[in-house]
């Protein structure tokens, strides 16, 4: 116990204890508590078991081998064979603000280990290390993890997967001896295993039980692990998948892990989405941002494809702003030989076969109907079929002597390649300073196969160049709006998000499919910055109809916008649009500010969701039936986060065209509406209706 000091980090209602000595441990993650008491220290007094080492190991913010820990390093590496086993003492300890620095050492191994531990008032921590070379000899880093602990009651975790339009679902698993991993080699963030993992007590669920959530902000490759020590301890690590051979730091260099964020509630899933929420807020979307209203899109691919005719789009503008879009988004299909998805990726030039008089009639008409303007860009992409290629095959990220295989017919350009990334950056900036373009789509459409530059491993440092790109050209063009797009959801996670402004959450727009990406997707992430379009009634890709009801709601909870060719689509159809734009518009200030729920019900068949304004004077709830219901009666609907003792009117916002066609009557609430208190609402609720599959009610709560 000698020389070791106990610091607290606070937030709102969560605290962090740390012991700091030689090495810093965490004693307490959790609930605020009274750490007043000198002795409390003793009661977490670990025995030590006989036939293991004689001496208590202590589970460190980097834990090492070397002290016979024997779980997995935060740090493994070498130096021509030496220096492998490090062993690492902390030398200074900066604490203000509820931010800790520890500076540790290891003088043989000629190493220097700085981590830095936050803890914000949104009750959310972030960790990083910085690992420095001190000594001749290039030091190689094969792995460098941040590790966060976990107590024993965690025993139950909450993963991540997908693929391409079926983005952000969950899965559950028991967490009781051994453990999980979770990898991804695809060179971004993935749809298959986006990097974000939730722990906590056995059967937790939206509303009840201890949860850690844990998010990963990298985009390219990344392992998550979850392990049980033999003794019961547990331990989360996420760290950057290091190709061989990627990382070797000469003396004086260093490098330092992304971020890994973490957030503890004892309210279940939504107490740590709403921390997360807040965070993503305040402190990583770009502030200059934050407060501005968020434009209702029409992106012109799913309604033209690569057919562009400027008359045409200008028509589209037209009938879009009539219909109350804000924003108009060419997107693919706009640049020199682009007639399809075979060439001409690279060749950043204004097709003028198909913009004769150019692009700026199409501009200055979209900004005369009091839209902005926006353009599609894939810059980190190139067509074999392009002229690009063609003058600078030397430019691919790849390997000489290897036959990559293709991904949506493109290639991936190499950003270590100076000429090649200032030409980028070249063809964005004319655009951007020669049109008046507010907006750009980025995507990133295929996976990255044996990343190289100069014949070594690049995928870490291809991930690096990207942001500088994004960056250098926000330093240009500070008042241009950027989405992240890779097929869809591929590149999604904070670190993205500080530089980028939304995220377009799937390539599907099949609002039964959208219903369990944008529940999967509003764990970490609030409902303004997730791209929810209406796309037409005939699903692009999933060839399923879906009435205009169930896509307009659908789309409600995010940052709407509308995916088609309004020229072509019918008044009834136009209308439709028109009203849920209007909609949306009415509730965006509520939906992109207030404490999302996800409610809970007794039937599958239901999904439900919530956002409740931080005054708790409205909410509106949104109850999607995705499937028959299994009982002949829907059960009750219960809304927490109201306030208790105020009365609020009920009322329906929207609902199915056909909604009475299958039952003798509704709850009589649904016409006449009615008064409750918050109390009822919570601990009560209100009778549910019966919905056909696939269909939607939306429900208002006004205080009064």
């Amino acid at each position: 116990m000698t020389n070791k000091t106990l610091i607290e980090l606070k937030g709102t209602s969560t605290q962090m204890l740390l012991e700091v000595g030689e090495l810093a441990e965490i004693l307490h993650w959790g609930k605020n508590i009274d750490v007043s008491l000198p002795q409390s220290r003793l009661a977490l007094q670990r025995p030590v078991p006989y036939g293991r080492l004689d001496d208590d190991i202590a589970m460190s913010l980097s834990p090492e081998l070397a002290r016979g820990l024997f779980s997995s390093p935060a740090l493994e590496g070498h130096r021509n064979g030496l220096d492998w086993a490090p062993v690492f003492t902390i030398s200074e300890t900066i604490h203000y603000d509820n931010q800790l620095t520890l500076v540790s050492e290891d003088a043989c191994a000629g190493l220097t280990l700085k981590t830095e531990l936050q803890l914000d008032q949104h009750d959310v921590v972030k960790v990083r290390h910085t690992l420095t070379n001190n000594k001749p000899g290039a030091y190689q880093v094969n792995r460098l993890a941040n590790t966060l602990m976990l107590p024993e009651r965690a025993k139950e975790l909450m993963t991540f997967f997908g693929r391409w339009v079926h983005e952000f679902q969950t899965v559950r698993q028991p967490l009781l001896q051994g453990g999980f991993q979770q990898e991804n080699r695809r060179g971004r963030t993935s749809h298959e295993h986006y990097p974000a993992i939730v722990a906590g007590t056995s059967h937790f669920d939206e509303m009840t039980g201890d949860v850690w959530g844990f998010h990963f902000a990298w985009s390219g490759n990344h392992r998550l692990r979850v392990d049980v020590k033999a003794d019961g301890r547990r331990y989360a690590q996420a760290e950057v998948i290091y190709l061989p051979g990627e990382v070797a730091l000469e003396q004086g260099e260093s490098i330092t892990t992304p971020w890994l964020y973490a957030s503890y509630s004892d309210r279940g899933l939504n107490g740590m989405s709403q921390q997360f929420h807040e965070h993503v807020r305040h402190s990583i979307l770009p502030s200059e941002f934050s407060s501005k209203p968020r434009p209702i899109h029409l992106n012109t691919w799913e309604g033209i494809y690569f057919e562009h005719d400027p008359d045409y789009i200008m028509s589209m503008a037209t009938q879009a702003a009539q219909m109350g879009v804000e924003r108009f988004i060419i997107d693919d299909g706009w640049f020199k030989g682009r007639d399809g998805d075979k060439a001409a990726l690279g060749d950043w030039l204004l097709d003028e076969t198909k913009y004769p008089n150019g692009l700026a009639p199409v501009v200055e008409h979209v900004n005369k109907l009091g839209m902005e303007f926006g353009l599609w860009f894939e810059p980190e992409m190139i067509n074999k079929n392009s002229d690009l290629y063609r003058a600078h095959p030397e430019w691919l990220l790849a390997v000489d002597s290897y036959q990559q295989p293709a991904g949506r017919n493109q290639y991936v350009i190499d950003l270590q390649n100076e000429d090649a990334f200032n030409y980028l950056f070249e063809r964005l900036d004319y655009f951007l300073s020669t049109y008046n373009i507010a907006y750009i789509k980025w995507d990133m459409n295929r996976e990255v196969v044996q990343p190289g530059h100069e014949g070594r491993a690049a995928g870490y440092e291809q991930v690096v160049r990207y942001y500088q790109l994004v960056d250098k050209v926000r330093a240009k063009h500070p008042n241009v709006e950027i989405e992240s797009c890779a097929a869809g959801g591929g590149r999604i996670d904070f670190e993205v998000l500080k530089r980028t402004h939304r995220f377009w959450a799937s390539d599907n727009n099949d609002a039964l499919e959208r219903q369990s990406i944008q529940r999967g997707m509003s764990y970490f992430f609030p409902p303004e910055v997730m791209g929810s379009h209406i796309g037409a009634s005939h699903c692009h890709s999933t060839r399923r109809r879906h009435a205009i009801e169930f896509r307009g709601l659908t789309a409600l909870f995010g940052h709407m916008g509308i995916e088609l060719d309004p020229v072509k689509e019918s008044d009834v159809e136009k209308q439709g649009f028109e009203r849920y734009i209007k909609l949306h518009k009415s509730l965006r200030s509520l939906l992109h500010s207030g404490n999302s729920w996800r409610l809970m019900t007794d039937d599958k068949a239901h999904q439900i969701s919530a956002v409740v304004a931080k005054d708790k004077s409205q909410a509106v709830i949104q109850i999607a039936q995705l499937a028959m219901p299994t009982n002949s009666l829907s059960g009750h609907l219960r809304i927490p986060g109201l306030d208790p003792k105020a009365r609020y009117q009920v009322s329906v916002l929207d609902k199915p065209a056909l909604f009475d066609d299958i039952v003798n009557y509704q709850p009589p609430w649904m016409e006449e509406g009615c008064e409750l208190t918050g109390e009822w609402c919570e601990e009560i609720g209100l009778t549910m209706p019966i919905l056909d599959s696939e269909t939607a009610v939306l429900v208002q709560l006004q205080r009064i």
